[in-house]
């Protein structure tokens, strides 16, 4: 059972509740307590680490710097070009770059490899951590070797987690991480803080997903903890190992909160002891009376298994409700997921996977961050000892998530009774999480212990009559359908498992063999090493006075992720050549984007080169109507920036990749038109690439192929203007009215500077 509150609440002592109201202070009192709401927001766990981490403050703006960076391959190239051209000479902070998105490099020639070595020299060069493909995903390696109890770590990856070991972890865009390497702060308005109240004990046969998934079911849509910060308390915490909290703790991305932080325990002080870290330990409590923005109340005894079907990790269902009403669920779920890709002629095959009364799934993995923990893996070892998976169409996967772990699992037997099964062991990948690994069949139900199930992610192309779906399950029920022979099976079900709980041993010398530490040894005579797709960041225009749009992707889904605007997969091969990447922009979604964006980018280089007449030839009609607006009888071409533009409801739910809004930049876009922003992490990656995040209110009153005429933007960004009169340039000319919200000073700058290299170029 998940509950949610309706007002803010107070903590007194760490047990009670007390809700807020106007009875809030007399019952208060009548417990002892005497304060008010500003001195108990001072008094959560995550406060004491934001303040603990300030450079400075002004007003509720924050400018915090972060105790460590994390990168992997897909994200670090980007995130060291854009450093280097910003003037980085060295890593301030320890940086970990780790290999496992695209450890794979079979596909693409030595792109993949050229990466890795570039990264490794990067390490040399400027003083970081490089951990080679296979060893350990980003996540399972940071929580092993770089948490601590209140310390704050920035990664350019969505799940960068790690509050259940008492470190606040961020995900973000490169631009971020690249603000710290240089010396700068991550600047963001004091974000609300929501209590997430433990109570009760799992029951055996539930895992870390099923109490994940139903937290994120009842807090995603409604947006209750959306950009805040989770904070995780009361007596249920201690009833978690810290592995089942890990677990929790990875997939709160996905309520698309800010971060995260647990209270820590005797258990905690085990897990960094076991790890040769005991000086990491610190005891993490709220203090006596800590207010709380929100309430989430989670009693772990009445979670029961569940799945998130397609194509979202909030379409949860529990299985036993699915299994009651398959059918109609299943074709609920294909009809909706079918309009949402606007594709016709797709299979709608997920109604043959209910066959009498039963649903069947074609394939299992557990994997990466949330599935490939060392208790998981445990448990699903414990389910399949002396069964089958079988040799039928169902197919299973297991993926350790580093390869300490994956020795431990062989030293006490685990790999041996999964293996023995005839499920497949493969080495630390992320590969399932984006569809480069274990992609499933056309027409196939795939159900993963992993983090996320949005379309274009698990390897489906419906542009080319291709989809896969893909629903998100614990490794314990995982586990219990396999050896039901592929049908859907809640691991509660099942009589007779004993889990076995094995003790945990961690083996340091794996890392110490293979991990090159430049921590503090930097070596600025050590060449970086470029492969052939390994490219700078093209020359990014500032910001014009005026500015003209052309609208040339429209897209009404209620939300649009990252995997839309650039997706995963095999696009990735080309993430270290911002030009070639760029060609795959929307690909998947709005098939002809790319070539509308590149002839409103032609128009804008004929402008800078002074090539009018082309640009009038093209623009003329459009020009005439501007030159009809109240002050623009003067209106000059060559003064006006032309770009392009989208216009999404809510676009950015998902990835913190900034190649989704870097490769519409490269592409001549200026701008972003949206009723909201699904994540920070988007919006940030906008501004660091000089893309207006523009707000519309209500439903707009242009469509594709409009024009927007945007007079005196730059002025209005400077001076901070809450509104921006705009103009509609479309059959008739229409006012509109544009906003971009809160800008800090620095966002302004970057703005009008064109992108963050150039604003950092402009002060050096």
């Amino acid at each position: 059972m998940v509950q949610l509150s309706n007002t803010g609440v107070y903590l007194v002592n760490g047990r009670t509740l007390v809700p807020d109201g106007p009875q809030v202070q007399a019952q208060l009192a009548a417990l002892g307590v005497h304060t008010d709401r500003e001195a108990a927001k001072r008094q959560t766990i995550a406060y004491s680490i934001l303040q603990n981490h300030l450079v400075s403050q002004d007003g509720d703006l924050l400018r915090l710097r972060f105790d460590s960076l994390t990168s992997h391959d897909i994200t670090y190239v980007g995130v060291i070009q854009t450093a280097r051209a910003s003037g980085m000479t060295q890593f301030p902070m320890p940086y970990v770059l780790t290999n496992c998105h695209n450890s794979l490099c079979a596909v693409g020639g030595t792109i993949n490899e050229d990466d890795h070595m570039f990264a490794l020299s990067a390490a040399q060069k400027y003083g970081g951590i490089y951990v080679p493909p296979n060893l350990a995903v980003i996540h399972s390696f940071n929580r092993e070797m770089m948490s601590a109890c209140g310390n704050m770590i920035l990664g350019s990856d969505s799940h960068t987690r790690y509050g259940a070991l008492g470190t606040m972890a961020v995900g973000e865009g490169g631009g971020e991480l690249a603000k710290q390497l240089v010396g700068r702060t991550y600047d963001m308005r004091t974000p609300e803080v929501v209590c997430i109240y433990l109570t009760g004990e799992p029951q055996p046969g539930v895992g870390p997903h099923d109490v994940a998934l139903s937290i994120i079911k009842a807090t995603y849509a409604n947006g209750y903890v959306k950009n805040k910060i989770m904070e995780f308390v009361g007596p249920g915490v201690s009833k978690l190992p810290i592995q089942f909290r890990n677990g929790i703790d990875v997939m709160t991305t996905e309520t698309t909160c800010w971060s995260s932080i647990w209270r820590t325990d005797e258990q905690t002080q085990a897990y960094f002891a076991m790890h040769g870290r005991p000086q990491a330990y610190e005891e993490l409590n709220p203090g006596p009376v800590a207010y709380y923005s929100g309430l989430v109340e989670v009693d772990l005894s009445t979670v029961e298994p569940s799945i998130a079907l397609p194509f979202h990790p909030s379409n949860v269902y529990t299985i036993a409700e699915l299994r009651a009403n398959a059918a109609d669920i299943l074709d609920k779920v294909e009809r909706d997921c079918l309009e949402q890709l606007g594709k016709q002629g797709l299979t709608r095959g997920l109604a043959k996977k209910v066959r009498d009364g039963q649903v069947y799934v074609d394939q299992g993995i557990v994997a990466g961050c949330a599935g490939g923990t060392f208790d998981n893996l445990c448990d699903v070892a414990d389910i399949l000892e002396g069964q089958s998976v079988g040799n039928g169409g169902f197919t299973m996967s297991v993926y350790p998530d580093s390869q300490p772990n994956y020795l431990e699992l062989v030293r006490n037997g685990s790999i041996a009774k999964i293996m023995a099964a005839g499920a497949i062991v493969r080495s630390a990948f992320c590969g399932p999480c984006f569809g480069a690994g274990d992609t499933p069949a056309n027409g196939e139900l795939s159900i993963r212990h992993t983090t996320r199930n949005f379309p274009n992610r698990e390897g489906s192309k419906p542009g080319d009559g291709q989809i896969a779906w893909v629903a998100l399950m614990d490794a314990r029920s995982i586990a219990a359908t396999a050896i039901n022979g592929g049908r859907l099976t809640a691991a509660t079900e099942l009589e007779g498992i004993q889990y076995r709980h094995p003790q945990y041993f961690f083996d340091k010398g794996i890392y110490e063999k293979r991990v090159y530490n430049g921590l503090g040894r930097p070596d600025p005579d050590a060449p970086l090493r470029f492969g052939p797709n390994i490219k700078d960041w093209p020359v990014i225009p500032s910001l014009t006075e005026d500015l003209l749009l052309k609208v040339v992707s429209f897209i009404t889904d209620p939300v649009t992720t990252t995997d839309e605007l650039i997706p995963s997969g095999e696009t990735s091969a080309y993430r270290s050549n911002p030009l070639r990447l760029a060609e795959f922009t929307l690909s998947r979604r709005d098939p002809a984007y790319v070539g509308e964006a590149k002839a409103v980018q032609k128009l804008e280089a004929a402008r800078e080169a002074g090539q009018l007449e082309l640009v009038e030839q093209a623009l003329g009609s459009v020009y005439a109507k501007i030159r009809t607006l109240p002050g623009q009888e003067g209106f000059d071409p060559a003064a006006v920036g032309i770009g392009s533009t989208i216009y999404a409801v809510k676009p950015g739910d998902g990835s913190a990749r900034e190649q989704a809004a870097s490769c519409q930049r490269v592409l001549g876009a200026w701008a972003n038109l949206a009723q909201g922003y699904a994540t920070k992490r988007y919006r940030s990656n906008l501004i660091n690439w000089g893309m207006v995040p523009f707000l519309v209110e209500g439903e707009p009153n242009f469509s594709k192929g409009d024009y927007l005429f945007i007079p005196g933007l730059r002025q209005a960004i400077l001076s901070g203007a809450a509104s921006i009169p705009a103009y509609v340039i479309g059959e008739q000319v229409r006012p509109v009215t544009l906003s971009v919200g809160s800008l800090t000073q620095d966002e302004k700058k970057i703005l009008c500077a064109g992108c963050l290299i150039n604003f950092y170029r402009s002060e050096q």
